[in-house]
């Protein structure tokens, strides 16, 4: 009985013991949790310092352009590459697609990039490359697309700009806010699908230069052509 007893006592003292033990480890582990989640926020505001503007998603872009045009009414821009200048006047008409571009100028994102797709006699599209610092200005801008607006009367003449649909499954032709193409020659079939949202004002002969340039047959330049910037003027 008394050997019982003590044989009770033990186990009692033992699962108390566990417990404890069990208690320490789980409090270790939410403790080493909480020490790497805020770990992890110091580190994304050392990469991300603070924004001046929300992270850009298919639920807030067109409310954001659609208070950003309002404050950023500049409708001229002037496009660096390695052939020279393409002065572009923006339409009012089109104020997603205005305000989009002149977005993208201010925060320098096409400071870099290449008119990766040419096709002579017909288009150069630029504002992509396959340098990965441009993948991280996507990134940090944020990912979203922005619908189509063809019915202003604009047609696809040569000199006027427009913005492609988005490479994904789209069935509506969403436009792909990070590109854009120069009409080099008449292509009234491309009417409907894409929204014009402006033409070249000067810099026709620079258009002409970049079109005639060899490429693969990916339609990519055989010597990369790059955009050195793109930029606001008056």
């Amino acid at each position: 009985m008394r050997l019982l007893l003590i044989l009770g006592l033990c186990l009692f003292f033992w699962n108390c013991e566990d417990k404890k033990t069990s208690k320490r480890n789980e409090n270790t582990t939410i403790d080493s949790a909480i020490k790497i989640k805020n770990k992890s926020k110091l580190i994304d505001s050392i990469i991300e310092p603070h924004r001046e503007f929300p992270k850009l998603n298919s639920k807030n872009t067109m409310e954001f352009f659609l208070h950003y045009e309002k404050d950023n009414k500049e409708n001229k821009v002037r496009i660096t590459t390695t052939f020279g200048d393409i002065d572009i006047l923006l339409y009012d008409k089109t104020k997603f697609h205005r305000a989009n571009f002149v977005f993208l100028t201010k925060q320098g994102y096409f400071d870099g990039t290449q008119f990766h797709r040419v096709v002579n006699n017909f288009i150069i599209q630029g504002g992509n490359t396959d340098e990965r610092k441009i993948a991280r200005k996507r990134k940090y801008i944020g990912k979203y697309l922005l619908p189509r607006d063809t019915k202003r009367g604009f047609r696809h003449s040569r000199g006027v700009i427009s913005m492609p649909s988005s490479e994904i499954e789209n069935p509506y032709k969403l436009a792909s806010p990070y590109e854009f193409f120069i009409v080099q020659k008449d292509a009234f079939h491309l009417d409907g699908d894409y929204t014009i949202f402006g033409k070249v004002i000067k810099g026709m002969d620079v258009v002409d230069k970049i079109a005639a340039q060899e490429t693969d047959d990916g339609q990519w330049p055989l010597h990369n052509v790059y955009i050195k910037k793109v930029e606001i003027i008056n």
